[in-house]
């Protein structure tokens, strides 16, 4: 068996695993990250597009922006679109200048990988049979294997940053974590197509017909969503059938100026709330989807990922510079105050927009009817603000 040693492990070369290991890098901290797939493949996963500012300014303070802030747009709000009827909630004068990043997913890990490249930071791919060990003592290691060999390498931390079905959170032993998760009885069927945006910012449809999201990459290139059956089969949905549902789910206006074209993808993603308690055990921290699921409908996922690598580089920066180990133990419950917060503005922005077939007639009322109070109170608009721009990071002391 072959060894290496490193200060922290990162199993996953996902974009939470890549910022936190260029922003420890950044530090002099080493990092190994260690990811099962391939680069590309790492890159075909089309995702969330939706940058709170928090997390602009942690890829910023990464040194990864360059790209981002030259081609990434700015929005300053986005349209809700109830039953026909569009309103505008207006981020920046609602929460004080805040603003969104629309710059998606796949282009902030190809900048950290790029990133990381060009710093000679390690990564290794296709690492196969990643497994954490000793996380409850004083000497944690991780084994993998690599083109038939064995490895083993000795670190103070773990970091598992490789999502719902990684390794990381099924090393925990199942008596030592909490689940809490919701599944919700339909998906979201997303395109992907080179075709200019229906409208300048965002819209959110609620509609008998289902929900339906208008979203964007950049000023060419669109990403629509429609709510489906959970069971829904992808191949039964041909473009010309996306483009005239999603017709049917817009304002009219909206609807005459929507422009079709053929799909670059085409994907459905079932929709789930899932928090696990704690988020560490021992030496090894979980962080994003490895430890939190968000349903998409409040642009939460990666988000959240980016906070939690906030929290988590900020402790280990204490750590290694100060000897303040008191403060890992803190992890989980810092973390979780915000998991929380958006777990329930996720749900709460789901059930509001979404149909679904097991309400009656008095729940579908009053889901309406909550929905209209708040869009129609400046009271209720700020708070919707407040929670899509994204609270602040917690200050790690």
């Amino acid at each position: 068996m072959k060894t290496l040693k490193t200060q922290l492990v990162i199993i996953g070369a996902g974009p939470s695993g890549l910022l936190l290991g260029q922003l420890l890098h950044n530090a002099g901290i080493d990092t190994l990250i260690l990811e099962r797939q391939t680069p590309d493949y790492v890159l075909g996963r089309i995702r969330a597009g939706v940058l709170e500012q928090g997390m602009v300014e942690l890829l910023r303070q990464a040194g990864v922006s360059q790209r981002m802030d030259a081609e990434g747009l700015v929005h300053g709000g986005f349209d809700l679109a109830l039953d026909g009827r569009q309103v505008h909630i207006d981020l920046q004068a609602l929460t004080g200048g805040k603003t969104v990043m629309i710059y998606g997913q796949t282009e902030v890990t190809r900048d950290l990988m790029a990133a990381r490249r060009e710093a000679g930071a390690a990564t290794i791919y296709q690492a196969s049979n990643v497994v954490p060990h000793g996380m409850k003592s004083d000497e944690a290691f991780v084994t993998f294997e690599k083109d038939g060999e064995t490895w083993r390498v000795d670190c103070d931390y773990i970091a598992g940053c490789d999502g719902f079905h990684g390794v990381a959170r099924q090393s925990i032993p199942p008596e030592c974590l909490k689940i809490f998760e919701r599944v919700y009885p339909f998906g979201w069927l997303g395109i992907l197509a080179d075709t200019p945006p229906v409208h300048d910012e965002l819209v959110y449809a609620r509609h008998e017909r289902g929900f339906a999201l208008c979203s964007m990459r950049s000023a060419t290139r669109t990403r629509y969503y429609l709510q489906v059956p959970a069971d829904e089969n992808v191949e039964d949905w041909s473009d010309q059938r996306f483009w005239d549902e999603l017709k049917s789910r817009l304002p009219a206006h909206l609807a005459e100026k929507l422009v079709s074209g053929p799909s670059i993808e085409k994907s459905i993603a079932p929709l789930r709330s899932f928090v696990v308690e704690p988020m560490q055990y021992g030496r090894m921290f979980l962080v994003g989807d490895a430890a939190h699921i968000v349903p998409p409908t409040g642009a939460k996922g990666l988000n959240l990922a980016a906070s939690d690598v906030s929290t988590l580089f900020n402790i280990l920066l204490k750590v290694y510079r100060d000897g303040r180990t008191d403060l890992l133990e803190k992890y989980s419950q810092i973390c979780l105050r915000r998991v929380w917060k958006a777990e329930r503005f996720s749900w709460w922005m789901t059930s509001m927009l979404h149909r679904f077939d097991d309400h009656d007639d008095f729940s579908q009322r009053i889901s309406a009817s909550e929905l209209d109070y708040f869009v129609s109170s400046e009271a209720g608009r700020k708070t919707i603000a407040e929670n899509y721009v994204g609270l602040p990071y917690e200050a790690i002391e």
